[in-house]
């Protein structure tokens, strides 16, 4: 039986007592399972006394068994009684013993009470940028770019070349694009020739000395650029170059909408973040905290790096509090996010069905090239339960999006197929190269969804 106790804003205690015949029938199956597990000389397996087992456990054993399966029993089972839904939780056992009933006591953090603004009635102003002429120009200028090709000369480097230079007390060498690179190597090197040894000035920050590096040129390059006609087009699978821009505009307006649709996203969620009224416990901010460190460790770790190491070079760096700051931020601000769209996903009435589950699943273990069968295996029930999450909170903010608009479900949310054309995914890439149309995910944690 659950006796709430005290219930203060997001803080709560409540107290659990179970009867004395469940404690008995918990230690009966402890001594029991004890008796078949621990070997007893000169006993026959589940045959010794348990005064005997309890020397050969230690005691005490078996009564920490028996408050382990209480508590677990229980406890979820008083939530669901008690009607509460629990961010943190601290469980104080009493004693327990044989015959008397057991009681323990719960402390917790709740999820907060959360009041949106009346968000029916805003006005966005985020748009799909404009895809003009010049536009279109400058990315193909950019596909034009991507397919120079380079041919050694005899000469003086030019303001376009590709010099290759060796690093004074480096091995190897690297090449330098000249129209790419920073003025203080530009100027340092144009004008010089094959064999020359060069000093370049590395511009240091404010109050400190520029750092002189010397560079030995082993080679210059001219660049050629090929010229934008239908021969150009055909080396992208096209016909002529009237059906490499159309192709070429289609796609950047694609991205365009598709960047529009984001910056429409982040608008509406910002406004929702600030008209949300909230009381966020500490320790939900903590525990998304605790989550993106675990994430930032493994990704060290892929890199062979250890999270020891990264955080006294930052520390060496001076930046270690700054970093461990703008976790906090990163951390609170997705706490926010995720409450803010947990709301309107309950005040909208959004359900995920069954099938739009399994569409989402499916298109997730394609993406990582698994059965939907392994994805599960691999995600477990936490993680399920997070994928649905996510799914559920982007459907409210489509849905909610789509009722500003006027309009009827958003197909934002659905993944787009997959690019196989050759001229679409130059466009994809030169579009990047101009600040692109990267489509804003409304997933708020990294391994989902949401944003």
């Amino acid at each position: 039986m659950a006796e709430l106790i005290k219930k203060e804003g997001h803080q709560v205690e409540f107290k659990v007592e179970v009867p004395a015949n469940e404690v008995n029938g918990a230690f009966d199956a402890v001594w029991k399972g004890l008796a078949q597990q621990v070997r007893v000389p000169g006993f026959r397996p589940g045959k010794a006394p348990r005064r005997v087992i309890e020397k050969r456990v230690g005691e005490g054993y078996a009564e920490g068994e028996v408050q382990n399966r209480l508590v677990n029993a229980h406890f979820p089972q008083a939530i669901r009684e008690l009607e509460l839904s629990l961010v943190d939780a601290h469980i104080e056992p009493q004693d327990v013993k044989s015959g008397q009933p057991f009681t323990f006591t719960v402390k917790g953090d709740l999820y907060p009470e959360v009041t949106l603004s009346d968000w029916k009635g805003l006005s966005l102003s985020a748009a799909a940028p404009e895809i003009t002429d010049e536009v279109v120009d400058r990315t193909l200028a950019d596909m034009q770019e991507r397919a120079a090709s380079f041919e050694q000369v005899e000469r003086a480097i030019e303001a376009s070349d590709q010099v290759t230079v060796e690093e004074e007390g480096e091995e190897g060498s690297y090449p330098i694009y000249m129209d790419m690179a920073g003025e203080h190597i530009q100027k340092a090197l144009l004008g010089k020739n094959v064999g020359d040894e060069v000093e370049i000035s590395v511009p240091a920050e404010e109050g400190e000395d520029d750092t002189p590096v010397k560079v030995k040129v082993l080679g210059i390059k001219s660049k050629s650029l090929p010229e934008l006609n239908d021969e150009f087009a055909g080396t992208m699978q096209f016909e002529n170059m009237d059906k490499l821009r159309a192709t070429l505009r289609e796609e950047l307006e694609r991205r365009a909408q598709s960047e529009g649709e984001g910056a429409r996203r982040e608008e509406f969620l910002s406004a929702l973040i600030e008209g949300m009224t909230v009381d966020i416990p500490q320790s939900l901010i903590q525990r998304r905290q605790d989550e993106l460190m675990s994430e930032i460790k493994n990704d060290l770790g892929r890199q062979g790096v250890r999270w020891s190491e990264y955080e006294g070079f930052m520390q060496e760096q001076g930046k270690l509090d700054e970093f461990m700051g703008e976790l906090g931020k990163n951390a609170e601000q997705r706490v926010k996010r995720d409450l803010a769209l947990g709301k309107l996903a309950e005040d909208l009435g959004v359900q995920v069905t069954d099938q739009e589950f399994g569409q989402n699943l499916m298109a997730m273990a394609q993406m990582n090239g698994m059965s939907p069968q392994e994805l599960q295996s691999q995600m477990g029930t936490g993680g399920l339960n997070a994928f649905y999450t996510d799914i559920l909170r982007s459907k409210a903010l489509n849905q909610a999006l789509a009722q500003l608009s006027g309009e009827g479900q958003s197909d934002s949310a659905e993944a787009d197929g997959a690019k196989t054309d050759t001229a679409k995914a130059d466009a994809s890439k030169a579009a990047d190269s101009e600040g692109g149309a990267a489509e804003a995910d409304s997933k708020q944690d990294d391994k989902s969804s949401e944003e």
